[in-house]
């Protein structure tokens, strides 16, 4: 089992930024993919940047070049900087947890275990 408890999200204006924290307790051995997703009202939640063990961090293209997501894991915590926000980017942030494919990709379907959410806002 794993726990994570987001934190960070909060309303700011077009062109601000951003830090989320994901706590994540429990197994560390399904905890070799960590990402984050959001979803928008009436949307499908989408993912936006994923880590893996090594480090190899991937993104939406929306996000790229704004986002940044890292690990601290002495500290058991994921990180989204969040960059040149703009309203497309608001919604629920949810952290996730679980274990890359055999090629090491981390898609929905490999993550087991979810967060509550933290909300963000990102008005004009």
């Amino acid at each position: 089992q794993v726990q994570l408890q987001e934190s960070g999200g909060g309303s700011v204006q077009a062109g601000g930024s951003l830090t989320l924290s994901c706590q994540a307790s429990g197994d560390v051995y399904m905890r070799n993919c960590m990402g984050w997703f959001r979803q928008a009202p009436g949307k499908e939640r989408e993912g936006v940047a994923s880590i893996i063990a090594s480090g190899r961090a991937t993104y939406t293209d929306s996000v790229k070049g704004r986002f940044s997501i890292s690990k601290d894991n002495a500290k058991n915590t994921l990180y989204l900087q969040m960059n040149s926000l703009n309203p497309e980017d608001t919604g629920m942030y949810y952290c996730a947890a679980g274990n890359p494919t055999a090629r090491g990709y981390c898609p929905i379907p490999v993550y087991p275990y979810w967060g509550q959410g933290t909300q963000v806002t990102v008005s004009s």
